[in-house]
């Protein structure tokens, strides 16, 4: 059987390097595999691109904007992966009919690595999810390829982190030792670590008909707040934490002023998560052969790392 011929889109992205990453230590498993930057980005990551090359990745540069620039890059192309930015969501759609006339494409994958926006009848209405809605109303009526939405709930490390400027969204501060937890901190929310995203999108174009025109709800693991500031204080001497608790309906009035003010995402997304928005009645992971993930412990280990300059470049 012939292998795929991928092309990654948004590969220098926070969650876009994750998935590049888990696609090139599998290289062995696909055709050609290309990679479609800006003039920009290869200029200023000259040196990440030079890399890609001596793994024998193909850089196409371009403009995402520019249709015609697409249309080269989807050449000999049999699946493409998504990871673009919120800002640029919406701009999927208008790549459909390039894929649907691209004789050789089979799949798309677009960008999505985050939070389920058909969890329930509310979320039609939340403002964060409002352009991937679009984009899967407009995937919904394509023809001619096949589409996989690969849903991981928040990512692990972004979770896990100390937010300085905004302690009050959920924070843990290992300096400090001190935690900043959403409700009563035994909320369950499931977690994906950013190298498992990569790994189950790998997992998912090997099983393309497990993951045919299908949302994929798949995490490396759930947990509560409460537990997580006890894996912390484990790895960290095990002394005691303090503990700063923000009741949801304190997080209902910051989100929505900071949506008077500006962007409220962030806020939205953990109040989200914070109401058991990453809770299913069963994970997907074993569709796809995808059982073995990070753990809580691996995941608290990686992000003390981070925040105390002790993490292998």
């Amino acid at each position: 059987m012939a292998k795929d011929n991928l092309l990654i889109i948004g590969s220098t992205g926070w969650i876009g390097t994750y998935i590049t990453d888990q696609i090139l230590k599998s290289k062995d498993l696909f055709g050609r595999i290309a990679i479609f930057t800006s003039l920009g980005t290869a200029e200023t990551k000259a040196q990440l691109f030079e890399g890609f090359k001596e793994q024998g990745v193909e850089v196409i540069v371009g403009d995402i904007l520019k249709l015609g620039d697409l249309e080269r890059a989807f050449e000999g192309i049999d699946v493409v992966i998504s990871a673009v930015g919120r800002n640029i969501i919406a701009e999927q759609i208008s790549w459909i009919p390039l894929l649907t006339r691209s004789p050789n494409i089979k799949r798309f994958f677009p960008s999505e690595y985050g939070t389920d926006i058909e969890y329930g009848p509310s979320s039609v209405h939340e403002k964060p999810h409002q352009q991937k809605l679009k984009v899967r109303a407009a995937l919904a009526k394509s023809e001619g390829f096949e589409y996989t939405y690969v849903v991981t709930g928040p990512f692990a490390y972004g979770f896990l982190a100390r937010m300085e400027k905004l302690p009050e969204i959920g924070s843990f501060d290992v300096a400090k030792k001190k935690a900043t937890v959403l409700g009563d901190g035994r909320g369950q929310v499931s977690l994906t670590t950013e190298p498992d995203v990569g790994k189950l999108v790998v997992k998912a174009l090997q099983h393309p008909e497990a993951t045919k025109n299908r949302a994929l709800k798949v995490n490396s693991f759930t947990t509560t707040p409460l537990e997580i500031v006890a894996e912390f204080e484990k790895q960290t001497g095990g002394e005691k934490w303090s503990v700063d608790y923000v009741p949801l309906e304190k997080l209902r009035e910051l989100e929505e002023k900071a949506w008077e003010t500006g962007n409220g995402t962030g806020f939205t997304l953990r109040r989200i998560w914070a109401e058991g928005g990453t809770l299913y009645e069963k994970r997907d992971n074993g569709l796809i052969d995808g059982e073995e993930t990070d753990s809580l412990e691996d995941a608290v280990r990686v992000a003390i790392a981070k925040q105390t300059g002790h993490e292998k470049l």
